[in-house]
Protein backbone atom coordinates (compact mmCIF):
# COMPACT_ATOMS: atom_id res chain seq x y z
CA UNK A 1 0.00 0.00 0.00
CA UNK A 2 1.00 3.67 -0.35
CA UNK A 3 1.61 6.10 2.71
CA UNK A 4 1.76 9.27 0.41
CA UNK A 5 -1.59 9.82 -1.78
CA UNK A 6 -1.51 12.83 -4.39
CA UNK A 7 -4.80 14.38 -5.49
CA UNK A 8 -3.69 17.42 -7.79
CA UNK A 9 -6.30 18.26 -10.73
CA UNK A 10 -4.17 18.76 -13.80
CA UNK A 11 -1.06 17.34 -15.48
CA UNK A 12 1.87 16.42 -14.13
CA UNK A 13 4.37 18.75 -15.69
CA UNK A 14 1.65 21.74 -14.51
CA UNK A 15 1.04 20.76 -10.98
CA UNK A 16 3.32 18.01 -9.62
CA UNK A 17 6.93 18.55 -10.12
CA UNK A 18 8.35 15.37 -11.50
CA UNK A 19 11.53 15.51 -9.43
CA UNK A 20 9.02 15.97 -6.10
CA UNK A 21 7.33 13.14 -6.82
CA UNK A 22 10.31 10.56 -7.23
CA UNK A 23 11.35 12.05 -4.25
CA UNK A 24 8.25 11.09 -2.26
CA UNK A 25 8.25 7.80 -4.79
CA UNK A 26 11.96 6.96 -3.01
CA UNK A 27 11.46 7.64 0.19
CA UNK A 28 7.94 5.81 0.67
CA UNK A 29 5.21 3.89 -1.40
CA UNK A 30 3.55 7.01 -3.13
CA UNK A 31 0.24 7.14 -5.37
CA UNK A 32 0.02 9.97 -7.70
CA UNK A 33 -3.03 10.21 -9.51
CA UNK A 34 -3.68 13.96 -11.55
CA UNK A 35 -7.18 12.93 -12.28
CA UNK A 36 -8.37 11.75 -8.89
CA UNK A 37 -9.63 15.30 -7.90
CA UNK A 38 -12.10 14.19 -10.85
CA UNK A 39 -13.34 11.45 -8.86
CA UNK A 40 -14.21 12.60 -5.47
CA UNK A 41 -16.02 9.54 -4.75
CA UNK A 42 -12.97 6.92 -5.18
CA UNK A 43 -10.76 8.64 -2.68
CA UNK A 44 -12.08 7.04 0.41
CA UNK A 45 -11.81 3.56 -0.96
CA UNK A 46 -7.98 4.24 -1.19
CA UNK A 47 -7.01 6.07 1.60
CA UNK A 48 -6.43 2.21 3.89
CA UNK A 49 -2.69 2.65 5.05
CA UNK A 50 -2.11 6.39 3.64
CA UNK A 51 -0.52 8.72 6.36
CA UNK A 52 -0.06 11.71 4.39
CA UNK A 53 -2.57 13.26 1.68
CA UNK A 54 -1.61 16.28 -0.71
CA UNK A 55 -4.40 17.92 -2.49
CA UNK A 56 -4.70 21.26 -4.63
CA UNK A 57 -8.29 23.08 -4.05
CA UNK A 58 -10.72 20.93 -6.10
CA UNK A 59 -9.97 17.67 -3.88
CA UNK A 60 -12.65 18.19 -1.22
CA UNK A 61 -11.22 16.63 2.24
CA UNK A 62 -14.13 15.53 3.75
CA UNK A 63 -15.63 14.37 7.21
CA UNK A 64 -16.37 11.09 4.99
CA UNK A 65 -12.91 11.17 3.76
CA UNK A 66 -11.08 11.21 6.77
CA UNK A 67 -13.48 8.79 8.50
CA UNK A 68 -11.93 5.79 5.74
CA UNK A 69 -8.04 6.85 6.21
CA UNK A 70 -7.31 6.13 10.07
CA UNK A 71 -3.85 6.37 9.96
CA UNK A 72 -3.69 9.45 7.74
CA UNK A 73 -1.24 12.32 10.07
CA UNK A 74 -0.96 15.15 7.17
CA UNK A 75 -2.83 17.42 4.80
CA UNK A 76 -0.24 18.73 2.56
CA UNK A 77 -2.08 21.57 1.04
CA UNK A 78 -0.78 22.97 -2.70
CA UNK A 79 -1.65 26.38 -2.22
CA UNK A 80 -2.98 28.29 0.89
CA UNK A 81 -6.83 28.21 0.71
CA UNK A 82 -8.25 25.93 3.04
CA UNK A 83 -11.76 26.05 2.15
CA UNK A 84 -11.80 22.96 0.67
CA UNK A 85 -10.64 21.45 4.05
CA UNK A 86 -12.95 20.38 6.73
CA UNK A 87 -10.83 21.60 9.29
CA UNK A 88 -12.55 20.76 12.31
CA UNK A 89 -12.96 17.75 11.10
CA UNK A 90 -8.87 17.20 11.02
CA UNK A 91 -8.25 18.59 14.55
CA UNK A 92 -11.03 16.15 15.92
CA UNK A 93 -9.09 13.58 14.02
CA UNK A 94 -5.50 14.80 14.92
CA UNK A 95 -4.64 15.61 11.59
CA UNK A 96 -2.00 18.16 10.92
CA UNK A 97 -2.83 20.26 7.65
CA UNK A 98 -0.10 22.40 6.06
CA UNK A 99 -0.88 24.84 3.48
CA UNK A 100 2.05 26.08 1.67
CA UNK A 101 2.41 29.68 2.99
CA UNK A 102 4.43 32.09 1.17
CA UNK A 103 5.63 29.85 -1.77
CA UNK A 104 3.44 31.45 -4.43
CA UNK A 105 3.12 34.83 -2.62
CA UNK A 106 5.08 36.51 -5.81
CA UNK A 107 3.17 34.80 -8.51
CA UNK A 108 -0.35 36.01 -6.84
CA UNK A 109 0.72 39.65 -6.18
CA UNK A 110 2.77 39.71 -9.54
CA UNK A 111 -0.91 38.63 -11.07
CA UNK A 112 -2.90 41.39 -9.30
CA UNK A 113 -0.24 44.18 -9.90
CA UNK A 114 -0.27 43.36 -13.65
CA UNK A 115 -4.24 42.95 -14.12
CA UNK A 116 -4.30 46.60 -11.99
CA UNK A 117 -1.91 47.98 -15.03
CA UNK A 118 -3.37 45.85 -17.83
CA UNK A 119 -7.15 47.40 -16.39
CA UNK A 120 -5.91 51.11 -16.26
CA UNK A 121 -4.00 51.34 -19.31
CA UNK A 122 -7.21 49.74 -21.63
CA UNK A 123 -4.60 49.20 -24.30
CA UNK A 124 -4.47 45.47 -24.65
CA UNK A 125 -8.39 44.00 -25.48
CA UNK A 126 -7.72 46.28 -28.75
CA UNK A 127 -6.64 43.17 -31.26
CA UNK A 128 -10.53 42.00 -32.49
CA UNK A 129 -11.04 46.07 -33.47
CA UNK A 130 -7.58 45.76 -35.09
CA UNK A 131 -8.50 42.49 -36.81
CA UNK A 132 -11.61 44.52 -37.88
CA UNK A 133 -9.68 47.23 -39.51
CA UNK A 134 -10.54 49.66 -36.69
CA UNK A 135 -7.88 51.89 -35.21
CA UNK A 136 -9.03 52.66 -31.67
CA UNK A 137 -6.28 55.28 -30.27
CA UNK A 138 -8.26 57.12 -28.24
CA UNK A 139 -10.51 54.48 -26.29
CA UNK A 140 -6.89 52.66 -25.42
CA UNK A 141 -5.40 56.12 -24.23
CA UNK A 142 -6.13 54.63 -20.53
CA UNK A 143 -4.21 55.83 -17.40
CA UNK A 144 -0.92 55.60 -15.62
CA UNK A 145 -0.60 53.28 -12.55
CA UNK A 146 1.79 55.79 -11.26
CA UNK A 147 -0.08 58.62 -8.87
CA UNK A 148 -3.07 56.25 -8.77
CA UNK A 149 -4.38 54.42 -5.41
CA UNK A 150 -4.42 50.62 -5.09
CA UNK A 151 -6.72 49.49 -2.47
CA UNK A 152 -6.57 46.24 -0.59
CA UNK A 153 -9.30 44.22 1.06
CA UNK A 154 -7.61 42.00 3.25
CA UNK A 155 -4.10 42.62 4.33
CA UNK A 156 -2.13 39.40 5.15
CA UNK A 157 1.16 38.18 3.33
CA UNK A 158 0.09 38.45 -0.23
CA UNK A 159 -1.20 41.96 -0.22
CA UNK A 160 1.82 42.99 1.61
CA UNK A 161 3.49 41.52 -1.40
CA UNK A 162 1.04 43.06 -3.53
CA UNK A 163 1.58 46.69 -2.14
CA UNK A 164 5.12 46.44 -1.85
CA UNK A 165 5.38 45.80 -6.10
CA UNK A 166 2.46 48.84 -5.97
CA UNK A 167 4.36 51.44 -4.66
CA UNK A 168 7.39 50.28 -6.20
CA UNK A 169 5.46 51.09 -9.86
CA UNK A 170 4.43 54.43 -7.89
CA UNK A 171 1.14 53.95 -6.61
CA UNK A 172 -0.35 54.98 -3.51
CA UNK A 173 -1.53 51.98 -1.55
CA UNK A 174 -4.19 51.90 0.83
CA UNK A 175 -5.78 48.68 2.64
CA UNK A 176 -8.34 47.26 5.02
CA UNK A 177 -7.74 44.80 7.76
CA UNK A 178 -8.96 44.11 11.00
CA UNK A 179 -7.10 41.45 11.76
CA UNK A 180 -3.51 43.27 11.39
CA UNK A 181 -2.66 45.19 14.17
CA UNK A 182 -2.50 48.90 13.85
CA UNK A 183 0.73 48.99 15.17
CA UNK A 184 2.40 46.53 12.50
CA UNK A 185 5.19 47.52 10.56
CA UNK A 186 3.30 45.77 7.66
CA UNK A 187 1.08 49.16 7.69
CA UNK A 188 4.67 51.83 6.66
CA UNK A 189 4.14 53.45 3.75
CA UNK A 190 0.30 52.16 3.19
CA UNK A 191 -2.80 54.07 4.49
CA UNK A 192 -4.49 52.04 7.09
CA UNK A 193 -8.61 52.44 6.52
CA UNK A 194 -11.57 51.27 7.07
CA UNK A 195 -13.51 49.13 4.04
CA UNK A 196 -15.65 51.64 3.02
CA UNK A 197 -12.71 54.07 3.10
CA UNK A 198 -10.80 51.43 0.37
CA UNK A 199 -14.10 50.88 -1.90
CA UNK A 200 -14.40 55.07 -2.31
CA UNK A 201 -11.02 55.88 -2.57
CA UNK A 202 -8.96 53.49 -4.76
CA UNK A 203 -8.55 53.24 -8.44
CA UNK A 204 -7.91 49.86 -8.55
CA UNK A 205 -9.22 47.40 -5.92
CA UNK A 206 -7.81 43.95 -5.15
CA UNK A 207 -9.66 40.71 -2.71
CA UNK A 208 -7.71 39.15 -0.12
CA UNK A 209 -9.60 37.21 2.14
CA UNK A 210 -10.67 33.70 2.85
CA UNK A 211 -14.25 32.64 1.81
CA UNK A 212 -16.34 32.46 4.95
CA UNK A 213 -19.69 33.16 5.99
CA UNK A 214 -18.60 36.60 6.75
CA UNK A 215 -17.05 37.53 3.28
CA UNK A 216 -19.67 35.55 1.21
CA UNK A 217 -20.36 38.14 -1.42
CA UNK A 218 -18.66 41.16 0.22
CA UNK A 219 -18.67 42.35 -3.21
CA UNK A 220 -22.49 43.44 -4.07
CA UNK A 221 -24.52 45.74 -5.94
CA UNK A 222 -24.33 48.01 -3.01
CA UNK A 223 -20.36 47.93 -2.54
CA UNK A 224 -19.37 48.22 -6.61
CA UNK A 225 -21.93 51.13 -6.59
CA UNK A 226 -19.78 52.42 -3.58
CA UNK A 227 -16.16 52.17 -5.64
CA UNK A 228 -15.27 54.97 -7.91
CA UNK A 229 -17.43 54.59 -11.32
CA UNK A 230 -13.65 54.38 -13.42
CA UNK A 231 -12.12 51.67 -11.16
CA UNK A 232 -11.37 48.45 -11.87
CA UNK A 233 -11.90 45.42 -9.12
CA UNK A 234 -8.98 42.60 -9.19
CA UNK A 235 -10.56 38.94 -7.55
CA UNK A 236 -8.03 36.61 -7.12
CA UNK A 237 -8.74 35.43 -3.91
CA UNK A 238 -12.23 33.14 -3.75
CA UNK A 239 -15.10 32.49 -5.54
CA UNK A 240 -18.11 33.56 -3.88
CA UNK A 241 -16.12 36.80 -2.25
CA UNK A 242 -17.40 38.33 -5.41
CA UNK A 243 -21.74 38.50 -6.43
CA UNK A 244 -20.40 37.40 -10.07
CA UNK A 245 -24.40 38.59 -11.72
CA UNK A 246 -23.98 41.98 -9.90
CA UNK A 247 -20.16 42.47 -10.85
CA UNK A 248 -21.55 41.70 -14.20
CA UNK A 249 -24.40 44.33 -14.30
CA UNK A 250 -21.88 46.24 -13.08
CA UNK A 251 -19.64 46.13 -15.81
CA UNK A 252 -22.71 46.01 -18.32
CA UNK A 253 -23.75 49.56 -16.63
CA UNK A 254 -20.80 51.39 -16.73
CA UNK A 255 -20.52 51.92 -12.59
CA UNK A 256 -17.24 50.63 -12.56
CA UNK A 257 -14.54 50.83 -15.39
CA UNK A 258 -13.37 46.84 -15.18
CA UNK A 259 -12.34 43.67 -13.75
CA UNK A 260 -10.38 40.63 -13.98
CA UNK A 261 -11.23 37.53 -12.07
CA UNK A 262 -9.17 34.49 -11.35
CA UNK A 263 -11.82 32.84 -9.35
CA UNK A 264 -15.50 32.32 -9.36
CA UNK A 265 -18.76 31.08 -7.69
CA UNK A 266 -18.53 28.42 -10.21
CA UNK A 267 -14.87 26.70 -10.44
CA UNK A 268 -14.47 25.25 -13.41
CA UNK A 269 -16.32 27.90 -14.62
CA UNK A 270 -18.57 25.57 -17.20
CA UNK A 271 -19.96 27.18 -20.38
CA UNK A 272 -23.85 28.08 -18.86
CA UNK A 273 -21.85 29.69 -16.12
CA UNK A 274 -19.76 31.86 -18.42
CA UNK A 275 -22.80 33.37 -19.64
CA UNK A 276 -22.73 35.56 -16.86
CA UNK A 277 -20.24 37.59 -18.23
CA UNK A 278 -20.94 37.05 -22.34
CA UNK A 279 -20.43 40.57 -24.29
CA UNK A 280 -18.43 42.32 -21.54
CA UNK A 281 -15.07 43.71 -22.90
CA UNK A 282 -13.74 45.36 -19.78
CA UNK A 283 -13.70 42.13 -17.85
CA UNK A 284 -10.19 39.55 -17.94
CA UNK A 285 -10.94 35.56 -16.93
CA UNK A 286 -8.31 33.54 -16.37
CA UNK A 287 -8.90 29.89 -14.83
CA UNK A 288 -7.74 30.26 -11.03
CA UNK A 289 -3.99 31.07 -12.05
CA UNK A 290 -2.97 33.32 -10.26
CA UNK A 291 -0.67 31.73 -7.66
CA UNK A 292 0.48 28.86 -10.37
CA UNK A 293 3.57 30.06 -12.27
CA UNK A 294 6.29 27.07 -13.06
CA UNK A 295 8.61 29.16 -10.30
CA UNK A 296 6.06 28.93 -7.71
CA UNK A 297 4.72 25.49 -8.86
CA UNK A 298 8.05 24.29 -7.35
CA UNK A 299 8.64 26.15 -4.44
CA UNK A 300 4.32 24.82 -3.51
CA UNK A 301 5.63 21.24 -4.37
CA UNK A 302 9.31 21.00 -2.42
CA UNK A 303 7.78 22.76 0.47
CA UNK A 304 4.74 20.47 0.84
CA UNK A 305 6.85 17.38 -0.01
CA UNK A 306 9.55 18.37 2.43
CA UNK A 307 6.90 18.53 5.25
CA UNK A 308 5.58 15.21 4.28
CA UNK A 309 8.69 13.39 4.28
CA UNK A 310 9.29 15.41 8.04
CA UNK A 311 6.06 13.68 9.20
CA UNK A 312 6.89 9.94 7.98
CA UNK A 313 10.60 10.24 9.09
Amino acid sequence: FSSVACCCCCSLRLFMDEEAVARLQAAHPAAYDPALADRQGDIPDRMAGIKVLIVRNRTQVTAELLAAAPDLKLVGRLGVGLDNIDLEACKARGVEVIPAVGANTLSVAEYVVTNALVLLRNAYQAKHAMMAGGWPRAACSGREAAGRRLGLIGFGGIAQETARLARAMGMAVCASDPFVPADSPAWAGVERMDQAGVLASADAVSLHVPLVAETKHLINAETLKAMKPDAVLINAARGGVVDDAALAAALRDGEIGGAALDVFETEPLTKDAAQTFKGLKNLILTPHIAGVTEDSNSRVIAMIADEGLDRLA
